[in-house]
């Protein structure tokens, strides 16, 4: 993962407060910390490689999970308005472990994505829901938006 390349589309400037990088689903700088570093590379692997369009795409989505207010890093959602995709990002540093599968899973119940993915930057893990069957896989990779 790397947000300083030279041919990059990330936007990072310094502040008073630190380093911001520019969100192109929010619309609006936000701190660059290691795992939102994550969350840009990611967002725009989705639109650039697998053409994912960015309308359909919210970061930081509040829910509310058994009375607790919840946010979904980035939610992706089908052409009516239906939740497509749900994304949880950690720092590099962070081991992607069952716990925080459970933490996309309690999500879900709410939302009810047909895909989770979950990342930091080195590994990433996508699963296809089968809502009739009661049963998910993981998949390969994630697949481009015109095969969800």
């Amino acid at each position: 993962m790397e947000l300083n390349s030279p041919n990059d589309k990330f936007k990072i400037k310094e502040t008073e407060k630190g380093r911001v990088i520019f969100d192109c689903l929010r619309m609006k700088y936000v701190p660059l910390t290691p795992e939102e570093g994550v969350r840009q590379w990611f967002v725009r692997y989705l639109i650039d490689e697998l053409k994912y369009p960015q309308a359909l795409m919210n970061n930081e989505i509040g829910i509310v999970q058994n009375g607790i207010k919840r946010r979904c890093d980035t939610v992706v959602f089908d052409r009516t308005g239906s939740p497509l995709m749900i994304v949880e990002y950690k720092a590099p540093e962070v081991k992607i472990t069952q716990k925080v599968f459970d933490q996309i899973y309690r999500y879900n119940t709410v939302l009810r994505a047909g895909y989770l993915v979950v990342s930091n930057g080195g590994a990433c893990y996508c699963a296809k829901i089968d809502y009739e069957k009661g049963t998910y896989a993981f998949l390969k990779s994630v697949p481009p938006y015109e095969a969800l």
